[in-house]
């Protein structure tokens, strides 16, 4: 059930989004050590976004899992989100922040009910 939260002030117009939430979507799993069937990300693009007082192109996520994250783990999320983010859509490493929430089963809620 990780859930990867993506924001970025970069059109998405005439972009491949489809390869940019498949590779994140591996990357999570892969990462988290949860199925990929489990996984969801969501982009949105356009959103207005100063980072620094610029509005330069930057992006900001959040990422929810119920366990599988640690500072190690979380490190490699870090970088593997970068490195899509800056090759998908030209958004420098330096220009994305990345906040992780370890959050309990009875907190997020799928199909009715929680986990």
């Amino acid at each position: 059930m990780p859930c990867l939260n993506l924001s970025t002030n970069v059109t998405l117009e005439g972009v491949d989004t489809s390869s940019i939430l498949s590779e994140a979507t591996s990357a999570v799993a892969k990462l988290i050590g949860k199925p990929e069937s489990y996984v969801m990300i969501v982009l949105k693009g356009s959103i207005p976004i100063s980072f620094g007082g610029k509005e330069d192109p930057a992006a900001y996520g959040e990422l929810v899992s119920i366990g599988g994250l640690n500072p190690d783990v979380n490190k490699k999320l870090s970088a593997a989100v970068a490195e899509i983010l800056e090759t998908k859509l030209s958004v420098p490493k330096n220009r994305f922040f990345l906040k992780f929430y370890d959050t309990k089963g009875s907190n997020f809620g799928w199909n009715g009910s929680t986990f």
